[in-house]
Formats: C-alpha cells, structure tokens, sequence
C-alpha cells in the first residue's frame, strides 16, 4: 500500500510540475518560434494566451468530470492527450498547428490538473495527507520557476521544439507512475448527470474573463474590446450561479462555498497567484532588460527561488501537521509580502546579489509555507465524491489571480513606466509592480486571519482541522 501511494504521489507531482512548466517554459522560446513558423508580431502571444485559456477555462469542468467519470481515468487520459498534444507542437510546421497543439495541452491539463490533487486528497490521511499536498505543491512551484531556465537552456542548446518534447518523458513517466500507484475507479450506484448547462456557462464565462484580462495588454482596460468582454464574462457566470442554485448535480455545489476553510483558501490563493506570477513576470524582466542578463542566466538566477519554495513547503509540512494550515499561512503570507516589498528596491545599477537574491529567498520560503496549507485547507471536510470539485474551484481560483495579477500589474508598471524605455523608467514600473504584489500578500493574510477557522489547541490538523471533520453539508 505505501508503494502505491508513494507511486499515486509521485505521478501527480511530476504532471503539475509538467502543467506548471508549460506555463512558462515556452514563454522564453517565442523569440525563436516567431522566424521558424513564420508568425506576425501580434499573433505570437496566442502561444501562451491558447494554452492559459484552455487551460484555465475548463478546469471547473475538468475537477467535476473526474468526480463523475473517474479520477484515475481523467489524470491518465489527460496525460496522454498532453503528451501527443506535445508532440504535435514539436513537430508542428505553421503557426495555426502550434496554436492548435497548445490549445489542447490546455484542455488536457484542465482534465489531469484537478484530478492529480483530487488523488491526493482521497489517498492520503492525516501527516501523510499534508506531506503529500506539501511535495504536489513545491512541484507546482518548482515548474513554473524552472520553466524560465529550461527554456533558456533548451532554445540555445536543443532548439525552440524542444520546450514542447521535452514533456513526452515527463508524461510517459507519469503515465507509468499512475498505472502502478493511482486506485482503479470504482462506484457504487448510479453515476450523476453532468451538469451540462453549468459546464458550458462556467467554461463561456471563465474564459472570456481570463480572455479579457490577457488581452489587455493590446486593447487597454477602458477598451470596449476589454470592457466588453468582461461584461459578457460577468453576465455568463452570473448565469451559472443562478443555474447551479436549481441543478440537481451542480457542476459547483455552492454550499460547498460556505465552508470558511474553502472560502478562505480560494481568496487567498486568487490573492497569492496575482502576487507570486507577477513576481516572476516582473523580476525576470528586471534580471533581463535592466539587468541586461540572458535568457539562461535568467533562469539559472531562480535556482535559489526554487529551493527556497521547497524549504518552505518542507516546513510548512511540519507545522501543519502539528498546527493546522492558518499557522503555516500566516507567516508565509506575512514573508512573501516582505520578499516582494524588498524587491520593490530594486536598482536600475543593482546587482543579483544585491537586488534580487535575498528577496528571492525570503519571499520563496514565505510562498513555499503558503502552498500545502492552501491546498489542505481548500479540501478539508469535503467529501470523497465532490474532491474533484474542490480541485478545480482551487486550480480555478489559482489560475484566475495569477492572470488577473500579471495582466493588471503590467498596467500600473506601464503607467509609471511612461514613454520613457530607459533602465531607469523600466526599473521604477517593475518596482511598483512587485510592491503592490507585496501588498496583496498582505491582504491574503487578512483573509486567513478573519476567514480561516481557528483551530482548537489540541486538535491533530495534519490537513483536517479540529470543527471541520464532517464532510462539508450541502
């Protein structure tokens, strides 16, 4: 049995980092793809607006349909749709097949993203339970971070292709992971409908607003193209609040949103993910355009970030288990918040030594405290048969705040910034940036401190805090 789970485990860190990396590996190779495929200049950002639309918009979906049809069978089909989905894009020849091809890795990391947390939380009880979510979450990290330098590394030595190959041994590894560690689906009695009116209203609605927030980056926020968007977005998942009210099987029981431990952990982590992504759009745009550092350089400079998010995850394992996940949240939040006030210091003449690698470090353990408490807290007193549900409303929330915090934050960088295309000017938007991103730490932290439960002394958290055993009611 505990092979087994060891096994569960590790297939469902190796996809999220997987999922993770796709988020920004490719990011560091358009310069290269542009000439290769023979893309315009405004068509390129499809690369990465494809994927995160997808991905994004049908994570909701996703976390139902592995309640519904299987866990197992989601993550592995998942997996192996991203892996031939990989494949396309490594050998696509025309910039309509590599959008395509990203376009479905979105689709199946929407379908074994929810389900791999899913797994966890159903395998796994008490210490071990917030171990795991601990190891799945700095893997979550540690791709995004690492995306930067792999690119880097593989567009200069292998070629922009391989940012999307390199997914095939990380997938087939997964897969074999999963056929020997992730339980068999089984259910007793008849399988729920799908709730298909909530799925197309929650999918519509989700990814016109994640469309609207990337776009603004060509149309501006008062734009009617922005505005309008987001209007027909706020219409739609208004719609779907009032369909899952009256559905029999919701796609998103909305009861299951007055637990305070699931309210609590989704604002936080929407507040956490506008901070952390834009922490790493804008500290690699420092290292790089003020920096003048390359792109490999780049990468290799958030070495220390990710091992400082691995450190944080490994202590925030212990101090959940002893004292639930509000004590691990409070100080990571209040340490992210001061990594990134330090890096709102930065210097047009400044250094890495100087500038970026101690407030990486401290605001990398703060985030790495942060990660298994969230996702402990976002499923504790859930029931078994809604997991997948609590899993896309967390990867949702995620997804959603890093969009909405890159999109927003390069708009107040760009009002600082001015006309002006110095260091001086580049620097002091990216400052203001990351401090706001510091400032919204802050606020997560509020949240935690008047949302999140307190937990009685003597309760054993390990991931299911005293006063929230009971499945959550509908």
């Amino acid at each position: 049995m505990y092979k087994k789970s060891s096994a569960a485990l590790a297939a469902a860190s190796a996809a999220q980092f997987m999922a993770a990396l796709d988020m920004s590996v490719v990011n560091v190779a358009l310069p290269a793809i542009r000439p290769a495929l023979g893309f315009a200049p405004l068509d390129l950002v499809w690369v990465v607006h494809v994927y995160a639309l997808a991905f994004g918009g049908l994570l909701l979906l996703g976390g139902r349909a592995a309640d519904l049809f299987g866990r197992r069978r989601l993550f592995t089909g998942g997996l192996a749709v991203f892996a031939l989905a990989s494949l396309a894009g490594g050998l696509a020849q025309s910039p309509a097949q590599l959008i395509a091809a990203r376009a479905v890795q979105g689709v199946a990391a929407a379908a074994f993203s929810p389900a791999a947390l899913a797994t966890l939380a159903v395998t796994f009880e008490g210490r071990a339970r917030v171990r795991a979510l601990g190891i799945w979450s700095a893997a979550n990290a540690a791709g995004g971070a690492l995306g930067v330098l792999a690119g880097g590394l593989l567009v200069e030595y292998a070629g922009w292709r391989w940012v999307m190959l390199v997914n095939l041994p990380i997938a087939a590894a997964a897969l074999a992971l999963a056929a020997a560690g992730v339980p068999a689906d089984t259910r007793t009695g008849p399988r729920p409908r799908l709730d298909v009116a909530g799925a197309v209203l929650a999918t519509a609605g989700t990814g016109l607003l994640i469309l609207g927030v990337v776009r603004t980056d060509r149309y501006g926020w008062t734009s009617g193209a922005t505005l309008g968007t987001l209007a027909a977005a706020a219409v739609l998942l208004a719609a779907f609040v009032l369909v899952e009210r009256r559905a029999k099987a919701p796609l998103v029981r909305l009861g299951l949103l007055r637990s305070r431990w699931v309210a609590g952990a989704n604002v936080f982590v929407f507040l956490a993910a506008a901070g952390q992504f834009a922490a790493f759009y804008f500290v690699s745009l420092y290292m790089q355009q003020v920096l003048h550092m390359g792109a490999a350089a780049t990468g290799a400079a958030f070495l220390p970030f990710s091992a400082g998010v691995v450190a944080g995850s490994v202590l925030a394992t212990r101090i959940v288990s002893a004292r639930g996940p509000r004590a691990a949240l409070l100080p990571g939040g209040l340490l992210a918040a001061a990594g990134l006030g330090w890096f709102a210091l930065i210097s047009p003449d400044g250094g890495f030594l100087t500038d970026v690698l101690g407030p990486s470090l401290v605001g990398s353990v703060g985030i790495g405290l942060c990660l298994a408490p969230l996702a402990a807290a976002a499923t504790t007193g859930v029931a078994p048969h809604e997991a997948g549900m609590a899993s896309g409303v967390l990867s949702s929330a995620r997804q959603l705040g890093g969009a909405v915090g890159i999109a927003g934050l390069a708009t107040v960088a760009a009002g600082r910034t001015g006309a002006g295309g110095s260091a001086a000017a580049l620097n002091d938007g990216y400052a203001l940036s990351l401090g706001i991103g510091g400032a919204l730490f802050l606020v997560a932290v509020v949240v935690a401190v008047t949302v999140l439960p307190r937990p009685p002394r003597r309760a054993a958290a390990a991931g299911t805090p005293a006063g929230e055993k009971a499945p959550v009611a509908g």
